[in-house]
């Protein structure tokens, strides 16, 4: 018997460029890099220098404040180069990947017959720990802090959908073996949210309960299922874990190897022919991309409502599994203050004439920065049972006693990804709530 969800507050934002459910073969890239920005809240202290030879799975750097969180490389090869910013700060540790990678041996442990301890261990060792992303503050959980629940979504809502059941249809055993792991160390329930509108290979994992969503996007997000079935406080623990990265534990624990390929989604409107791609994250998409992206496009890593802009530094982000091309949105409009003229522009309060048709998007603010004024705009958008724009304001100043009573514990910064769209104050309700909750962290603990 399942769960259901269903949400009315939300928005599905219909853009042009949805990735075919075809698979394309790429040539491997010659050079990766590992980006401890990636890892939120890790202070990286590196056990590797140039010219060191690497196998994948090997560490490369630990969090200085917890040596059992390691980052292990993606692939084999040698230290190229470690990039350097501002006060020594490590941008990306450059990785000449071999030919064909060679693997660290990790133990062969049996999923059914290890104890908690032995598949933590192998989870810290490999580096697939850094997977598991704790709530509340959204950050690396914490290897002593067992979860009360585990949330899997297999369902992306966002704009051009990555399609979890095209990507792990010949892995749902790999996928099965995460899930026996993850229940082993943890002990907890484990949830999966699926699309209530179609049926998918996820509702037949076993051990689990599956949660049918229904509604508009962010009803794939965690946050808004935790709510309903695992509120949390700042005494309360859950984890987060995307599938991709289930199914990446199953094959470790089955093979003894990280490998860490996956499918990639190449999408959007800028990209020629949108389709899928097996890569391995840090991975150099220039060639990937060289034919198939048009002029003046704008590159994320990720989706375009949370990810990030890597038209200059084109590598895939640790743990994205999505890669998207939109216009740069450089050029001037006539009359850009209407913004029912010239273009069929896209938008929330839908000033274009054919609000439902799909349409191509642009990188534009179509705007400043302006007063944050109080209103129910952002209200419209936000399922969670919350007052955004008085959780924000307390961001802002940094009150933790307000934040706390305004459930600064029950969100992530992705959950105010369509405040950002729809907010004529351009501001950055991400980056607020992701320092209200760094604040928390340091507050309380």
């Amino acid at each position: 018997m399942y769960k259901t969800v269903k949400i009315s507050k939300g928005l599905n934002i219909n853009l042009k460029g949805d990735a075919d459910r075809l698979l394309q073969k790429v040539a491997r890239s010659k050079i990766f890099a590992v980006k401890p920005t990636d890892f939120y809240g890790v202070t990286p202290k590196l056990v590797v220098k140039v010219g060191d030879q690497v196998k994948a799975g090997e560490v490369l750097f630990f969090h200085k404040k917890d040596d059992r969180i390691k980052i292990t490389a993606p692939v084999s090869g040698v230290i190229e180069e470690i990039v350097r910013g501002e006060k020594r700060k490590i941008l990306k540790i450059l990785i000449k990947a071999d030919a064909e990678d060679i693997y660290k041996d990790f133990n062969l442990v049996d999923v059914a017959q290890a104890d908690k301890n032995q598949i933590l261990n192998q989870l810290l060792e490999s580096g697939l720990f850094t997977y598991i992303k704790q709530r509340p503050y959204d950050i690396i959980a914490n290897p002593d802090d067992m979860p009360k629940a585990i949330f899997i979504s297999a369902y992306d809502s966002a704009p051009l959908r990555y399609d979890y059941d095209f990507a792990l249809r010949k892995r749902l055993a790999d996928f099965q073996t995460g899930i026996a792991a993850l229940k082993k160390v943890s002990e907890a329930k484990i949830y999966i949210i699926t699309n209530g509108n179609s049926v998918s290979d996820f509702d037949k994992i076993k051990d689990v309960e599956v949660i049918k969503a229904f509604g508009p996007h962010p009803v794939g997000n965690p946050s808004i299922h935790i709510e309903k079935f695992e509120p949390l406080d700042k005494n309360t623990i859950v984890w987060v874990v995307n599938p991709i990265s289930v199914a990446l534990m199953g094959s470790f624990f089955k093979t003894g190897k990280y490998n860490t390929e996956k499918y990639v989604a190449l999408s959007g409107s800028k990209v020629k022919k949108p389709h899928y791609v097996s890569i391995k994250p840090g991975a150099d998409l220039s060639e990937i991309i060289k034919n198939n992206i048009e002029e003046d496009a704008r590159l994320i890593s990720g989706n375009v409502l949370t990810g990030q802009n890597i038209t200059k530094d084109p590598f895939l982000n640790y743990f994205d599994h999505q890669i998207t091309a939109i216009p740069s949105g450089k050029k001037p409009r006539f009359i850009g203050w209407l913004p029912f003229i010239g273009e069929n522009r896209k938008s929330f309060y839908r000033f274009n004439l054919s609000p439902w048709r799909k349409v191509q998007y642009d990188a534009s603010l179509y705007g400043e920065e302006r007063a944050f004024v109080m209103n129910e705009e952002l209200e419209s958008v936000m399922p969670l049972n919350i007052y955004p724009m008085h959780l924000l304001k307390a961001a802002m100043i940094g009150d933790v006693e307000k934040m706390e009573q305004l459930g600064i514990f029950e969100v992530a910064p992705e959950d105010f990804a369509l405040l950002d769209y729809i907010s004529s104050s351009k501001i950055d309700t991400q980056e607020l709530i992701r320092k209200g909750l760094d604040e928390m962290k340091i507050q309380l603990g």
